[in-house]
């Protein structure tokens, strides 16, 4: 994971003030497997930890890092590719120049599937150049090449078609994976119904945080954890700081895991993860101490399981486009700074009966500083839906899908978007949204 500019004691202040339960979006209809559906395989986390084993090796046989440029990243991306070779893959190696070296990305896609909606996970396998980076990102790389093996082993035959991709010079600013997606054309990236990125997954001292920016598949991985007794938390610190964003910015959706990096462990979050609080999550983040010997085996096993849990539930669900009809307002709304809230309607006409179990919001706001944004979905009997609390998220924009249960409610009326700044020092404003149903 790139390293974030925060500084240390912003870091501290942020994790006690935002990761907590509270946090959480609004209400979310979990995406589900249909019945019929092959149970995912539990992912021994023995070979998980062979291929780290492997990435160990690689980078001390090559000055001890697997850095962008250097021989053990090269070897790092020919061990991978070898493997999904060998399990039936078709793999591509597409080539990047970056600071005067070519840089690697590693794209495999599993025969079959439709290939006009495709469901891709993602890791970046670079390290920094000060250390092997067997938990940035050895553990994400590893674990997605252990489900993509798995698939094989299966002989899975999903109805969307997977992809995995490996991205190189991540801690140069995810350099591999903006490059990826530049490199698509509108229509390609069109097909990409999902993007999961899996960026440290088995820090020493873990925490369990899912992504957070679309509601469904936040909730989809937060089910997971909660049938294993796990309880999760939304992940802020990485943020803008691996390789969904660039997925992010081109306006696919995106989800994922983390275990934590440089930020702090509360006392909270101890008691409720065990480990050590006052402690990073990682203590040898971009270290060279970021060894084999610097992984929780049982969050790296948990953590790996849920993403064949998630390849497994996503690649299986129907790949027809929705039926429904879009319902959009794109007049820009101003919303005042540190002010009362502003609202942009949307009508609906011509449904029947009431609003679907998975709503889909599309929302597009403009703003310098989108923790301080509060938004609700208010249905046209008054019924409001949290969609985003405020934070000290200090990214700006708001360009996002959320997912809400309005079943109870009927489709037709007036419904609103509603949208308050509640800090100052912020301009911005409702660009567009819609409903589709």
């Amino acid at each position: 994971m790139r390293r974030s500019a925060l500084s240390a004691a912003a870091v501290v202040t942020l994790a006690a003030a935002l990761l907590t339960p509270a946090a959480a979006a609004a209400p979310a209809a979990p995406v589900a497997a249909p019945s019929a559906a092959v149970a995912a395989p539990d992912i021994p986390v023995a070979n998980v930890k062979a291929h780290l084993a492997q990435l160990q090796s690689i980078a001390t046989a090559n000055g001890g890092n697997r850095a962008h440029g250097r021989t053990g990243y090269k070897a790092s991306i020919d061990y991978v590719k070898a493997k999904l070779d060998a399990a039936g893959y078709t793999t591509t190696l597409k080539t990047f120049s970056y600071n005067g070296s070519t840089g690697y990305n590693l794209i495999a896609d599993w025969p079959g599937g439709d290939t006009s909606h495709v469901v891709m996970a993602g890791a970046h396998l670079d390290s920094v150049t000060g250390g092997p980076g067997i938990n940035d990102n050895g553990s994400g790389s590893a674990g997605i090449l252990e489900t993509a093996l798995a698939v094989s082993r299966a002989g899975l035959t999903p109805s969307k078609h997977l992809r995995f991709g490996w991205w190189g010079a991540e801690e140069y600013g995810m350099i591999g994976s903006k490059n990826y997606v530049n490199s698509l054309s509108t229509a390609d990236r069109s097909k990409i119904d999902t993007y999961l990125n899996f960026d440290m997954i088995g820090s020493p001292n873990p925490g369990y945080f899912t992504y957070r920016y679309d509601s469904a598949l936040d909730a989809l991985f937060r089910d997971y954890f909660a049938g294993i007794g796990i309880s999760t938390e939304q992940d802020f610190e990485g943020d803008g700081r691996s390789d969904h964003a660039p997925f992010q910015d081109a306006g696919i959706r995106v989800g994922g895991l983390f275990s934590g990096a440089d930020y702090t462990k509360t006392s909270a979050q101890a008691t409720k993860w065990g480990g050590t609080a006052g402690q990073p999550f990682d203590r040898c983040y971009h270290s060279s101490c970021d060894t084999s010997a610097n992984i929780n085996d049982t969050a790296l096993d948990r953590m790996t399981d849920a993403i064949a849990y998630a390849i497994w539930t996503l690649s299986a669900g129907s790949t027809t486009p929705p039926t429904g009809t879009v319902f959009e307002n794109t007049a820009d709304v101003q919303i005042p700074d540190n002010g009362a809230a502003v609202t942009s309607a949307v009508t609906v006409t011509g449904r029947t009966g009431n609003a679907p179990a998975a709503l889909q919001v599309g929302v597009d706001i403009k703003h310098t500083y989108r923790g301080d944004l509060v938004i609700d979905l208010v249905a046209p009997n008054g019924t409001s839906f949290r969609l985003k609390a405020s934070s000290s998220d200090s990214a700006p924009d708001v360009q996002t899908t959320y997912t809400v249960n309005a079943s109870a409610v009927a489709a037709n009326g007036t419904w609103k978007l509603k949208v308050q700044d509640v800090g100052p020092q912020d301009t911005g404003y409702i660009d567009s949204w819609k409903l589709t149903f």
